[in-house]
């Protein structure tokens, strides 16, 4: 394994489907000789700048048809790719970028100004929209196998607690996370899948290597927009789709009395645990959710519900990917069925560990098995249930009290659109849950109703002991809920 190479991926592709279609985007459609033509072109341009095999280069840019391509450039030079997340301040960029150890940074002139409050002058900066123009001086002899051990990208976890670590991902890692989804999903010819969600994320970069690895047609959106992507899925027919709760949400809202069409065969659900509710809604309407589970150290998916089982085990992740591992540990022991523990995994879509943090890396793994961090429970058939993430816990009275228990419990009120819970800390109980809910448009409900509500379907410990209505709920750029920013949003109501 250690010595493994394949060839270079996009150079592979482009010689065996050359004519077959890569990349839609703003209604452009370039086929992968096309795309290839376009990264040698900027691998060289890049490169006549001084970006050397083996650099460091990180990148600060939204979606966009030029990201493609410099991504692939990149790799046919052989730098270690760093992804930024557009949303972040320039506080903690200029923490990523000095933890990092950048020597280039590639990024659009719109975020020229939050670069410029990094005060990072280490970094080389390349503006995106100039690489175009940039003049070739010399000849660039591309990577032409990729070794499996290599980094081929780092992407900074969300940073839930403390500073956010870099995630050392190989060419391996996403190698094994394609065909691990591909055996599970299959893969057809007539496949064509949207990404509606940031290539800075592992969730949309994931897609985009499927794309070069399967051969298969990727339609990127700039941005999440429900009603344009639900005219997306008929005007290309989309077969598969990487959504978390809330964009499923809202495009089931959009969607009205409709139904998809009978070309989309997929719905890729991750991003935590989703409402039981939800999933009976799209039941009824007979859009194919499957439910996935993984993370960046995992590449995207480590687990996910087979088609076959999609009724059967309503609200299971499902069973590990073929070259993957997983079981519950309980105290460094093996969790007996139903018993809920944290969630550890293996496989060669796990990271080998986070950059520059030794002591990280031994501290995530124990006997070769990664620590997700995250709860959650095998049933009596092997399936996953996932719980909650561990850090967002709530004890209360020595009760443990899942965040996404009491979420789901609200989303079954008719009048509420999306619901987050948080605790906080309480003299008697140690911490309460409180609720945070947005309502549908003209909809009206009182807390009491809601709490009313809550006691039909949860014990009296597990009832939010306040609930607050709000215009939105705090999000990332993947749009996945972020707990730990409620209690800034009740702190603003007080």
């Amino acid at each position: 394994m250690q010595n493994t190479v394949l060839p270079n991926w996009l150079k592979k592709r482009a010689e065996l489907s050359p004519n077959r279609i890569a990349l839609i985007m703003n209604d452009k459609q370039v086929t992968f000789q096309e795309l290839y033509e376009y990264s040698i072109e900027y691998a060289s341009k890049l490169h006549s700048t001084g970006i050397q095999n083996g650099d460091s280069v990180g990148i600060l840019v939204g979606n966009r048809f030029e990201l493609v391509v410099t991504i692939h450039a990149l790799m046919h030079i052989g730098a270690e790719i760093v992804f930024h997340n557009i949303r972040l301040t320039s506080e903690e960029l200029a923490w990523q970028f000095q933890d990092a150890k950048l020597k280039w940074l590639i990024t659009e002139d719109k975020y020229a100004t939050k670069v410029a409050g990094t005060h990072s002058h280490r970094a080389t900066i390349i503006m995106i929209e100039h690489i175009s123009s940039m003049i070739v001086s010399e000849e660039l002899a591309i990577v032409k196998e990729f070794a499996l051990n290599k980094t081929a990208t780092i992407m900074y976890t969300s940073g839930t607690t403390g500073n956010p670590k870099g995630v050392m991902q190989t060419y391996g890692n996403h190698w094994w996370s394609a065909v691990g989804s591909m055996l599970n999903l299959g893969l057809h010819e007539e496949d064509i899948w949207l990404c509606v969600v940031p290539m800075f994320h592992i969730s949309g970069l994931s897609i985009l290597y499927r794309s070069v690895i399967y051969g298969m047609t990727v339609v990127v959106h700039e941005q999440f927009d429900e009603e344009v992507a639900n005219l997306a899925i008929r005007k290309h027919n989309v077969t598969i789709m990487s959504v978390v709760t809330a964009t499923l949400n809202r495009m089931i809202v959009n969607l009205g009395e409709e139904k998809y069409p009978s070309t989309l065969r997929c719905m890729l659900l991750g991003g935590g645990p989703a409402p039981l509710s939800l999933l009976e809604a799209c039941r009824d309407k007979e859009i194919p959710v499957f439910q996935t589970y993984g993370m960046t150290e995992t590449s995207s998916q480590i687990v996910t519900l087979s088609p076959e089982y999609s009724i059967e085990k309503l609200g299971s992740a499902g069973k590990a990917l073929f070259p993957s591992q997983l079981e519950i540990h309980v105290d460094s022991r093996l969790a007996e069925a139903n018993e809920v523990g944290e969630i550890v995994v293996k496989g060669p879509n796990v990271t080998k560990g986070y950059a520059n943090r030794p002591d990280a890396t031994k501290a995530a793994f124990e006997n070769g098995w990664f620590k997700t961090g995250d709860i959650g429970y095998l049933d009596s058939d092997g399936f996953l249930f996932v719980v909650d993430r561990r850090s967002d816990l709530i004890i209360s009275g020595g009760e443990n009290v899942y965040p996404a228990e009491i979420e789901a419990a609200l989303m079954k009120h008719e009048a509420v659109f999306e619901a987050g819970v948080t605790g906080i800390e309480d003299d008697k109980w140690g911490q309460i849950p409180v609720g945070f809910v947005v309502v549908h448009e003209s909809a009206q409900v009182s807390l009491d109703e809601l709490q009313a509500h809550c006691q039909k379907y949860l014990a009296s410990y597990k009832v939010p002991k306040r609930i607050y209505i709000v215009k939105e709920l705090p999000r990332n750029s993947s749009n996945k809920l972020v707990r730990r920013n409620l209690k800034q949003m009740m702190e603003a109501k007080e």
